[in-house]
């Protein structure tokens, strides 16, 4: 069947709920991830892309987040004493309706939540979403030198098919980027996967880490 793009609309989870983001939230947004760390890995162009200020952030935000062109996401945490914490933002975008392809990208988070089931809860509901929409396959993708981000996307169960050379300008110069993809035959496997690794944070609700 051909793929129809999903309407943009909240998604819950157990630990997270993900909003449609507006450029109305991008100060929030940028009090969460417009940090050294989240962009030392390449996001936004890497380091020498980081915004100077909250408010540059935020013009700079609407050119990079794929409005119109994608569904992006806020990223909000459920339950505990941070209850309704934005902590991130995720997009699913470059949808390809005919070919039955599109992306999960634009992924950052405050260094607070990383290692907890924010990013596996974020994947597992944007998969679902897509894969119930009629994709066929999800590319995954991150900059080649992002280690900690190409661990990360391997751990959700996405297969790696390789490294685009000179594939992506960043703000110091050309990058490389590595793909991964999940496809609709494997999806029953990774998910499984992912629901695993949710439960073993027995439903405690996510706590940032103190900065």
């Amino acid at each position: 069947m051909t793929a129809t793009r999903p309407e943009p609309a909240p998604l819950e989870g157990r630990y997270i709920r993900l909003e449609p983001l507006t450029p109305e939230l991008l100060p929030e947004l940028a009090r969460a991830i417009r940090r050294p760390e989240v962009f030392a890995g390449g996001y936004g162009g890497g380091p020498a892309g980081l915004p100077q200020s909250d408010e540059a952030f935020a013009e700079w935000g609407l050119d990079y987040y794929q409005f119109g062109a994608g569904n992006p996401y806020a990223v909000r945490l459920r339950g505990g004493s941070a209850d309704g914490r934005l902590v991130g933002t995720t997009t699913l975008g470059d949808f390809e309706e005919r070919l039955e392809r599109t992306h999960i990208g634009w992924t950052g988070y405050d260094p607070s939540v990383w290692s907890t089931a924010v990013n596996p809860e974020a994947k597992l509901l944007l998969l679902q979403l897509a894969f119930d929409s009629g994709f066929g396959r999800v590319k995954l993708q991150a900059d080649a030198l992002n280690a900690r981000s190409r661990a990360a996307i391997a751990r959700l169960g996405a297969t790696f098919e390789g490294v685009l050379r000179r594939h992506r300008i960043r703000a110091d110069g050309w990058g490389d980027t590595a793909v991964f993809s999940v496809l609709v035959d494997e999806w029953p496997a990774v998910r499984a996967g992912l629901e695993a690794r949710l439960d073993a944070f027995g439903g405690v609700p996510v706590t940032p880490r103190e900065r």
